[in-house]
């Protein structure tokens, strides 16, 4: 049995999706059963990861665990999983982690919510491998109402390039690890696409997808900041995510890791490809 955790987001259902595909067994856990909306064929159960006590239920029989935790209670998630684990006899934990998790000098929020919970996966005695995605090009899904509306992207720190990756092929990644324990047991992947991108440059891939022109404005770190807290993203996460953001200005984040290829025997896709499978969420209303 294969539980998965965050089974409802994007990387999440790449993973069930594929898991299914395998002809798997797939369990995932959420707060709200009845809202999942996965396919037939998940055994979907009621738990909540900062509900300690309601873990060793959804653990019983379970193998293998696809973890995935997200804002300012990571540590905290993590942590309840991994004991939990541990307890139920789980042989592995895929951990989808943060691209700067490894780096001590980062201190940002998320990559330390990430080192953090790192730190009680691997406490927790399990055997473990960290999926350490650098950037998702489904973030650029953030741009679809602007687009649509005024054929525009916004976006701040114009110049800098990230190698995104294309979320299916980080739960390719996971999902290698989760069917060969002794294969990557105590690996770390970072995993991006296969090119450094500007976000200029994504509305130029965009604009040649959807076939009409698109233009690119940069926007200030405060005018982001004050659009997330209008979109409801609360304070403490909207801070961490522009921060994470500012780190694109920085060399690191434009370094393409040949690790899709490496785990996955195939090359990753190009923001090209994912901006055709996703034209549709673009398109302009008729």
């Amino acid at each position: 049995m294969f539980l998965v955790t965050g089974a409802t987001g994007t990387v999440g259902r790449a993973v069930v999706d594929r898991l299914l595909a395998e002809g798997l067994p797939v369990r995932a856990v959420t707060r709200r059963p009845e809202a999942a909306g996965l396919p037939d064929g998940v055994e979907v159960v009621r738990a909540d990861l900062g509900d300690a006590d309601s873990l060793p239920a959804a653990l019983t029989g379970v193998h293998r665990v696809f973890l995935s935790t997200a804002g300012p209670e990571i540590p905290t998630h993590d942590a309840n999983l991994a004991r939990a684990a541990a307890a139920a006899g789980v042989e592995h934990i895929v951990k989808l982690s943060s691209g700067r998790a490894g780096d001590a000098a980062a201190t940002d929020p998320i990559p330390a919510w990430h080192r953090a919970g790192e730190d009680a996966v691997r406490a927790s005695g399990v055997a473990w491998t960290m999926v350490r995605p650098m950037g998702f090009m489904s973030n650029a899904l953030h741009w679809a109402p602007s687009i649509r509306e005024s054929a525009t992207v916004r976006a701040p720190f114009g110049q800098g390039r990230i190698a995104m990756v294309d979320p299916r092929d980080i739960a390719a990644v996971a999902v290698a690890a989760l069917g060969d324990p002794p294969l990557h047991a105590g690996r770390v992947y970072t995993v991006t696409g296969p090119q450094a991108l500007s976000p200029g440059e994504q509305t130029e891939t965009l604009a040649e997808i959807l076939g009409r022109p698109l233009r690119f404005e940069e926007i200030s770190a405060d005018r982001a900041r004050a659009d997330l807290l209008r979109f409801g993203v609360e304070p403490e996460m909207a801070a961490a995510v522009m921060a994470l953001r500012a780190t694109a200005l920085e060399s690191f984040t434009s370094v393409v890791h040949p690790t899709v290829a490496e785990v996955t025997g195939r090359s990753p896709r190009t923001f090209r490809e994912w901006a055709f499978d996703n034209r549709a969420e673009f398109a302009a209303a008729q």
